[in-house]
């Protein structure tokens, strides 16, 4: 009948196997294990040493016996009969395998059997040794012993060698069984002093690891009720103070992500609402610009628009003036974005109210008799300040109330602005700084560039802008746009650039609509994927 096991021997071996399982466990055993037995190896060095020399000693003993005898019991031996003796010795005991004797003055005597090579003096002056299954030493020293011979002679050893063997395996299995022990000793102490606390240290870790992952409230810890004054102390402190500087750091966290959302919650709804004023921005800029542009009997008129944003300060404008006038505009306010197309209605809305829309039916229109003339360049000049007087006014005006009334903001604008008399083909203008209008014949050939007669619009008040004017002759087309396009950048950062836009005007056109097609389509394709940098503009006007 078996008998069971004591609980305490159970749970002694359980808690073994378990540690046994463990890593650090068994790295800690095989390094006490290994300590052990490196000491008591240093240890067994000399003990092996020791051991060989007691088992030669024992050897030159029993000879020495011998040897004493026979010197003993024949005082006044021959150096012949000592040898005599010596090699009847040789033959009766199996320990000496040979000899030699020497006189006192150091002259050999004679040798026998398997006798030492060494001279007496080179033994006597170096400890005995072995050397294989031989033992050579001086066994009889004439000058100690005060006799007329010295003997040394060569021992057989083989035995020494079996005999220490055995002592070492002996030795050997003391030392791993101390250790094995020792081990076990030191294993079963250190357990519950370093390595049960890291152990429950370690699942203090994984357990902190999921609260803090599923953002559960922090568990009671095992580590928080210990209290050591070591090294394994201080690693248990740092833990806890890790864990609440971490608890600490996502408190403050959903705090913050809190305080972000609601923040991006009123970002949303304010750029929401932004966005929405925005749009009602840029539909509203689009009522500034002509729903339909006007077109007159024999002309063509085409515009395009693309903002760099949802509103420009780009425009174009095309009115109705008396007398049959068609007031044609394209301007470009400095700056984009919202601060520019409010001021690009401020200016459109300037331009057509100090032009005089209204009150240009107080000007005296041209007769049948004038509209009959051929025009001249001397009948221009004579005519300019009196076709149109108003028109430097209406330039004039805008730029002194915006300089005046706006000078702070240092806002411009570039503007050109004409009065076509269509029955005529007569074209009177002001170019306020804007990029100069091409005047293109049927063939495609430029004609003439309407360069700046004056400074950007809203720069400084009291300045002079120079009216010119030219005639629109059947097939011409007057092409105008903002630098948006000459400045147009692909993702190369490549600009447009003027040459390519006036390449591309001096092909043949049939229309103004094709005209203003081709510039925005190479404009367009040339951009690319880049992002617009700014408004793009064109406008022409085209004389059957």
């Amino acid at each position: 009948m078996l008998v069971p096991k004591p609980p305490l021997f159970k749970s002694l071996f359980k808690t073994l196997k378990t540690r046994w399982n463990s890593r650090l466990s068994r790295q800690l055993a095989f390094w006490v294990f290994m300590g052990i037995i490196t000491i008591e190896s240093i240890i067994l060095v000399p003990s092996v040493q020791r051991r060989e020399q007691e088992l030669l000693d024992q050897i030159k003993e029993i000879t020495l016996g011998k040897v004493t005898w026979i010197l003993i019991t024949y005082p006044n031996l021959s150096g012949s009969k000592l040898m005599t003796h010596l090699q009847d010795l040789e033959q009766s005991h199996a320990l000496i395998l040979g000899g030699a004797v020497y006189q006192s003055s150091g002259e050999k005597v004679g040798n026998f059997g398997n006798f030492p090579e060494a001279s007496w003096n080179e033994l006597a002056s170096r400890r005995s040794q072995r050397q294989g299954s031989f033992y050579d030493d001086v066994i009889w020293l004439g000058s100690s012993m005060k006799t007329d011979y010295t003997i040394t002679l060569r021992h057989d050893a083989s035995s020494v060698q079996s005999e220490l063997m055995a002592y070492i395996a002996r030795i050997s299995g003391l030392v791993i069984i101390i250790s094995l022990f020792l081990t076990l000793t030191v294993w079963i102490a250190l357990d519950p002093i370093v390595i049960t606390p890291i152990f429950r240290l370690r699942r203090d870790l994984l357990t902190a690891g999921n609260a803090i992952c599923q953002d559960q409230i922090p568990p009671e810890f095992y580590s928080a009720s210990v209290r050591r004054q070591d090294e394994l102390g201080d690693v248990v402190t740092a833990f806890q103070t890790m864990f609440r500087q971490i608890t600490e750091a996502i408190d403050a966290r959903k705090k913050a992500e809190a305080e972000l959302q609601n923040s991006l919650k009123r970002e949303a709804a304010y750029a929401k609402a932004l966005d929405q004023e925005l749009e009602k921005g840029r539909l509203m800029q689009q009522n500034f610009l002509p729903r339909e542009i006007i077109q007159k009997p024999g002309y063509e008129l085409a515009a395009f628009m693309s903002p760099a944003r949802r509103v420009a300060g780009d425009f174009y404008d095309v009115f109705e003036l008396p007398c049959n006038n068609l007031g044609v505009v394209i301007g470009d306010v400095c700056d984009k974005g919202v601060s520019a197309g409010l001021f690009m209605g401020l200016f459109r809305s300037l331009i057509r109210i100090f032009s005089g829309q209204t009150s240009l039916s107080e000007i005296q229109c041209l007769d049948a008799n004038f509209l009959n003339q051929v025009p001249s360049e001397s009948s221009e000049i004579k005519s300019i300040q009196s076709l149109h007087p108003q028109i430097l006014q209406a330039v004039q005006l805008t730029n002194d109330y915006i300089a005046q009334n706006h000078g702070d903001e240092g806002m411009f604008a570039t503007l050109f602005f004409g009065v076509l008399h269509p029955e005529t083909g007569l074209l009177t203008y002001i170019n306020g700084g804007h990029e100069p209008l091409i005047l293109l014949t049927s063939q495609g050939r430029i004609r003439a560039t309407l360069e700046p007669t004056g400074t950007a619009v809203g720069m400084l008040p009291d300045m002079t802008f120079e009216i010119q004017s030219i005639w629109l002759n059947s097939g011409e087309i007057l092409f105008g746009c903002t630098d948006g396009v000459t400045e147009a950048r692909n993702s190369d950062r490549e600009f447009f650039g003027r040459e390519k836009f006036l390449e591309i005007l001096q092909r043949p056109f049939d229309s103004a609509e094709q005209a203003v097609e081709t510039v925005k389509s190479d404009v367009l394709a040339h951009i690319g994927t880049a992002e617009q940098s700014d408004d793009i503009t064109l406008f022409a006007v085209k004389r059957a």
